[in-house]
């Protein structure tokens, strides 16, 4: 007779229980994606391997060293939605743990990120394990934020020091799960160090390069090849192909050793680095990046020299290359870095105070070099949103808009929230209560309809640095945004927010006629309105550009809004659109 004992009946009901709740899961692999999903990629469509950063071509022409290096999946990262209460990743890699004083969760462990519905971002912690196939399971997570049951965004990062070669994520079966391409936006392009790769950050969210790429939400390149980031003519040649909104070149760690590189050579490499980026990028960004020194630099003689020196190279080729009258080259220097002898972990490498200091020196100066300020308060913080996915996908509507206003550029511009949204006009939204008004006053003049349901000030400041009004010439622009801060703003935060954002347009479409419009009226809200749009009409005068109030022809004489004209006491019905769009005439 077969003996069972209590341990054994144990296990197996825990293989059984396992077994069930894998068979529950359904899972997506990244490599079946039929567009490109990988966010990190210059090259998705060349690549050798799914999880590679240079192209195919690149093997054989590169240093082999680089080559290998480039198969390590540093900065790549996948954007999903889903409404799981529990995520599993498992993959597999290839390589072996990289370096022996680096945390494994960040040379080849995973990092997840989600964003709520109103652009703030979440971390997520999982359970892990590291073996021939390495699993994170994600527990515990509340599915859904306060105005929709569709989910939010989560953002994967992907190991720093180790190469891909399969992947997959899964979610329970029943609940909601969609892959996001990769983004569109021109990327910063970072060409790096062992630094910029991400040594040795504790997981790969921590790299500075992720970080900053979370504080800017931007896209971003990783080009760090640890030990092996020497400005070389080959990798600088690929670099040219990539149409990036900024170029960091951050390589002076792998050019202390005097034995292969003298002072003279590394300012030969420097020169020419700049040179060619400038023969095929003619006006993008260069930041040129200064040594950010040593933990022991205090005490250690050698130290202090080896980064003293080609800082002081950096800073005379800089020098040279303006001489030469290359324009849109900028400088970090050392200090801005700030690393002491808190920050790193071997004297060279950052820990996570590092990265983080490292991420807000680069930051700071990258806002200045884009002209993408950020302030205190929330209308000044540019944010995404994903408040209304029922009637439209913001994410795919600002998509939309950017490869319109590339084939299609526009003369006239309406910006806002769902009132200008649910109008009319191109890019079609889920419904155009004013369709009619839209079309007789606004298709005349050319204009797009650069609405989004649920929008606040921060959002379109967000859309603003992110390209919707960048590559054409507007001759007008109207705004009219604001009534979605009421709940959470008083208006001095507003005022803020409409001054910030002025500044952001008029930079990005300094010959268009600007004209921000008064928030329209709205119930029980009236007096408010009234108030605040007399603070916006100052404001315009003293900033320089116009005020309409196109919003008083729906209001009675006693001040209130003409419910008639309303669906909701907020947005306008058909005749109240036709009564407003007279205004604009």
């Amino acid at each position: 007779m077969l003996r069972i004992t209590t341990t054994t009946l144990l296990l197996l009901l825990t293989l059984t229980t396992a077994v069930q709740a894998q068979s529950t899961f359904t899972w997506w692999n990244p490599a079946t994606a039929s567009t490109p999903v990988l966010e990190g990629q210059a090259w998705p469509q060349e690549v050798k391997n799914r999880y590679d950063r240079l192209p195919a071509r690149a093997e054989g022409k590169v240093r082999p060293v680089v080559w290998n290096l480039s198969r390590q999946s540093a900065g790549l990262m996948l954007r999903f939605r889903s409404n799981a209460p529990e995520i599993k990743v498992r993959y597999v890699v290839e390589g072996k743990h990289a370096l022996p004083h680096m945390p494994a969760t960040g040379a080849s462990g995973v990092d997840l990120y989600a964003i709520s519905s109103d652009g703030d971002w979440r971390w997520c912690s999982a359970r892990f394990a590291f073996g021939d196939t390495i699993e994170y399971h994600y527990r515990n997570i509340e599915p859904n934020d306060a105005y929709h049951k569709l989910g939010r965004e989560y953002r994967l990062y992907l190991p720093l020091y180790n190469s891909v070669k399969w992947m997959e994520i899964g979610t329970p079966e029943g609940t909601l799960f969609s892959s996001l391409p990769a983004r569109s936006d021109k990327p910063i392009v970072v060409y790096g160090t062992s630094i910029a790769q991400g040594a040795c950050a504790s997981r790969p969210g921590m790299a500075w390069t992720g970080i900053l790429s979370r504080k800017l939400d931007h896209p971003l390149i990783n080009l760090g090849f640890s030990g092996n980031g020497q400005l070389e003519k080959e990798v600088l040649s690929m670099l040219t192909e990539i149409e990036a909104k900024l170029y960091v070149l951050d390589c002076l760690p792998n050019l202390v050793n005097r034995e292969y590189f003298s002072l003279d050579e590394v300012k030969t490499r420097i020169l020419n680095a700049v040179r060619t980026l400038r023969q095929k990028q003619a006006t993008t960004p260069i930041l040129l990046v200064e040594h950010a020194g040593y933990t022991d630099e205090a005490i250690n003689a050698r130290s202090r020299q080896n980064y003293s020196e080609v800082n002081e190279v950096l800073r005379a080729a800089f020098a040279q290359l303006q001489t030469e009258g290359i324009k849109e080259l900028y400088l970090l220097p050392k200090q801005d870095l700030e690393q002491d002898i808190e920050t790193m972990v071997d004297g060279t490498h950052p820990n996570d105070l590092g990265m983080m200091r490292y991420a807000q020196g680069y930051e700071r100066k990258i806002r200045e070099i884009l002209k993408e300020p950020v302030g205190t308060i929330s209308t000044t913080r540019p944010v995404i949103q994903m408040r209304e996915p029922g009637n439209y996908d913001w994410d795919a509507r600002h998509r939309e808009i950017l490869q319109m206003n590339k084939t299609n550029p526009p003369k006239v511009l309406l910006i806002g929230n769902s009132i200008t949204h649910f109008w009319g006009g191109l890019p079609q939204g889920p419904r155009a209560t004013g369709a009619d008004s839209w079309k007789a006053v606004f298709d005349p003049m050319g204009a797009h309809n650069l609405g989004y349901g649920w929008d606040r000030i921060e959002n379109v400041l967000w859309r603003v640095y992110h390209g919707e009004l960048d590559g054409y010439g507007a001759q007008k622009i109207y705004v009219m945004i604001g009534t979605n801060n009421f709940h959470l703003n008083t208006d001095e935060e507003i005022l803020t927010g409409w001054r910030q954002l002025i500044e952001a347009i008029k930079v990005r479409q300094p010959a268009a006629t600007l004209t921000m419009v008064g928030v329209y009226p709205r119930r029980k809200e009236e007096k408010r309105v009234r108030e605040l749009n007399l603070k916006l009409a100052a404001l315009t005068q003293e900033m320089g550009v116009k005020y309409l109030d196109a919003g008083k022809v729906l209001v009675k004489p006693d001040g209130t809004i003409d419910e008639s004209l309303f669906t909701d006491g907020l947005h306008p019905n058909a005749e109240g659109y036709r009564k407003v769009s007279k205004e604009y005439r």
